[in-house]
């Protein structure tokens, strides 16, 4: 994989003026017909998508008999902030097949959203496995294993069956097998792809007109509340953009595709999350589908004992 140093400089942090600091990255933009309009850095390369992988693996599920109402099928593909929606969305999903959250195999986590998290917290409560933003997957891989009764037990071992359906349906749409296989965060496989693969795998679930991966497309545009979370950026770039589909992945990755089959895929290399969606909103204003420069509210502005930046 390309070191942090291979590619060029894609955002700055600066303060007063003064450039405090650098981001190095990778983006790639896709024209409608799936080649590649533009680039910045190492796109061929093969990287962990982390949970851009999410709506890949759910159109997996989706189409080996994993049948869900769009808003079950949102949760299936989120990294979720742990608010009550979230976690009664994954409780149902679980109550579908007679399973409850002793079945997760996720590790216990509190809830990524701060202000969820700190009433936990003051509630007395404990990082749970229902918490833990990857639970939705979790939950809709143990749901397809057991309308295909397969051995939930097992259901992360790369070996599985679900696994290997998963597997299957990434290399067909990144267009190739996963050079590296490692274990996510969350204990499940983690499929490799190159940033070109990525756009062009979200391209063919934007702009699909039937099937598992129209149905999950159509699951994410309807309900990015239940993808992100109220609080997040993905959330607000998903109504600002009717039509799209869009996924974050830990370490500074993401992916945004259109209902006309234009994508953008990027990567920031020290995954630095603060970067990710200024990049996006500025790849997407360079594409004409957002306004330049990007609203204010993504720019961050940090004041300091002076007032200023």
């Amino acid at each position: 994989m390309p070191t942090p140093a291979s590619n060029p400089v894609v955002a700055e942090v600066l303060r007063s003026g003064f450039v405090e600091g650098h981001h190095h990255g990778a983006v790639v933009a896709l024209d409608a017909d799936g080649e590649v309009a533009w680039s910045v850095g190492d796109v061929d390369s093969p990287m962990f998508p982390r949970s851009c992988n999410k709506p890949l693996q759910a159109a997996a599920m989706a189409a080996t008999g994993l049948d869900l109402p769009p808003d079950l099928l949102a949760i299936a593909c989120a990294s979720h902030s742990g608010e009550a929606l979230h976690v009664e969305a994954v409780r149902r999903l679980l109550d579908s097949v007679a399973l409850d959250d002793t079945a997760l195999q996720c590790p216990p986590d509190w809830p990524l959203e701060p202000r969820v998290r700190d009433d936990v917290l003051r509630a007395g409560g404990r990082p749970l496995r229902i918490l833990m933003n990857c639970s939705g997957k979790h939950a809709a891989m143990l749901a397809t294993c057991v309308v295909n009764r397969w051995p939930v037990e097992s259901y992360l071992h790369p070996e599985h069956p679900l696994q290997q359906r998963i597997a299957a349906t990434h290399a067909r749409l990144t267009g190739a097998p996963a050079a590296h296989v490692a274990v996510d965060g969350c204990g499940a496989p983690q499929l490799s792809a190159s940033l070109t693969g990525l756009a062009r795998a979200f391209a063919a679930l934007a702009t699909a007109r039937s099937g598992a991966e129209r149905r999950v497309a159509d699951a994410v545009r309807a309900h990015p509340e239940l993808v992100s979370g109220t609080q997040r950026d993905e959330r607000r770039l998903l109504e600002r953009l009717p039509g799209a589909i869009a996924k974050l992945g830990a370490e500074a990755c993401y992916a945004v595709a259109l209902p006309d089959g234009r994508a953008f895929a990027l990567k920031i290399d020290d995954g630095s999350d603060r970067a990710r969606p200024v990049v996006m909103d500025a790849v997407l204003a360079r594409a004409g589908v957002l306004p330049a420069p990007p609203p204010h509210d993504l720019l961050r502005a940090t004041l300091g004992a002076g007032g200023t930046g």
